[in-house]
């Protein structure tokens, strides 16, 4: 049983539901808010306890993980001091505000022996374990082109909470705080970026980061992929569509979650739809979105990983937002990877 303390009580009353569906992996300590009536109302009848006090949850030897649901710009500290107080760390999106940072939380994470484990809940679903699935039954082949779109819908009163809208406090705009879920799909599942080239505007709201992107991305498989990302959409909707040599796949548009739903798979010639059928019928149930990912984690400090979310793949997310903000503000393409010696490694925040 490893015992947790949600740090946050926003986006941590979800993490609080994730961690509910699996009670026999998951015990929740306390819930860890310096408004505690927000707290207990997020608890309410499930018996975690609340407290205000950090330091005291920082100190407490029989809690194993610190899950940080703070504010982006409060992650990196929070993240590194309970990675040195012996705690596995959770860590929402995004990880923290820089390529230094996320290696300082990197190294950290090498010297305490701790584990980091970033929050990319998008990958747990139906949908995807259909997809990894076909792919290793070797029925999708090459991935020639894909689109992927996040229209969300965020007007002026969500950015009524300070700390949103603002480099300081949101740390940037659409790209980091709201496509970086769809964009980690990438990598995750297709494969890692070689080059982006990016165009970014504040068009929907009166706020200082963007919220609305275009995006041209070449993957080192070759693939061409592009993104339309905005938050002036009428409603929320996300979605993917990959042609492979083998098939075409279209996702779910659930925004939270595209792969709770199973995803259509339509076979391209020769490969038949039988045998992209058969493939799928064998398929049982799976855990989604935050149980998923924690159940994955899990595993990992069982000892059976390989589909838990890394520190380096944090890294990876945060390389491709810095190549993202770097493109927009030279109007140029930006291969990637990134190392110490790029111009934003110490951030992309305006000077």
């Amino acid at each position: 049983m490893l015992r947790v303390a949600i740090v946050g009580a926003g986006i941590g009353a979800q993490h609080l539901a994730g961690f509910l569906d699996l009670p026999e992996v998951f015990e929740v300590a306390c819930l860890c808010d310096l408004d505690t009536a927000r707290a207990a109302a997020v608890v309410g009848q499930t018996g975690v306890a609340v407290t205000a006090e950090l330091e005291a949850v920082l100190a407490d030897a029989s809690i194993d993980i610190i899950d940080v649901c703070l504010p982006p710009h409060l992650h990196f500290d929070v993240a590194k001091r309970a990675l040195l107080a012996g705690k596995h760390v959770i860590c929402e999106k995004p990880l923290v505000a820089s390529l230094r940072e996320a290696d300082g939380l990197l190294e950290t994470v090498q010297r305490t022996g701790k584990s980091l484990f970033p929050v990319f809940q998008y990958r747990y679903g139906i949908g995807t374990a259909q997809l990894m699935t076909l792919q290793e039954a070797g029925l999708a082949g090459k991935l020639f082109a894909g689109s992927i779109e996040t229209h969300w819908n965020r007007d002026a009163a969500y950015y009524d909470v300070d700390w949103r809208g603002t480099w300081a406090g949101e740390r940037g705009g659409c790209v980091l705080g709201h496509a970086i879920h769809i964009h980690d799909f990438l990598p995750a599942f297709l494969s890692p970026v070689a080059q982006v080239f990016a165009d970014l505007a504040t068009r929907v709201n009166e706020i200082e980061v963007e919220d609305c992107a275009a995006l041209s991305i070449r993957l080192e498989s070759g693939a061409l992929i592009t993104s339309s990302v905005t938050l002036g959409c009428a409603s929320d909707y996300s979605h993917m569509r990959l042609m492979f040599e083998g098939f075409t796949v279209e996702s779910g548009t659930s925004p939270y979650a595209p792969a709770a739903d199973p995803w259509v798979f339509t076979a391209r010639e020769p490969t038949k739809q039988a045998e992209i059928d058969a493939v799928l019928a064998g398929i049982g149930p799976v855990k989604t979105g935050y149980a998923g990912l924690f159940d994955a984690l899990a595993k990992a400090l069982e000892g059976q990983g390989g589909r838990e979310v890394t520190g380096l793949d944090g890294r990876r997310s945060l390389e491709f937002v810095t190549a993202v903000y770097d493109s927009a503000r030279r109007n140029v393409p930006v291969r990637l990877p990134l190392g110490a010696d790029h111009p934003l490694y110490d951030g992309w925040l305006p000077a």
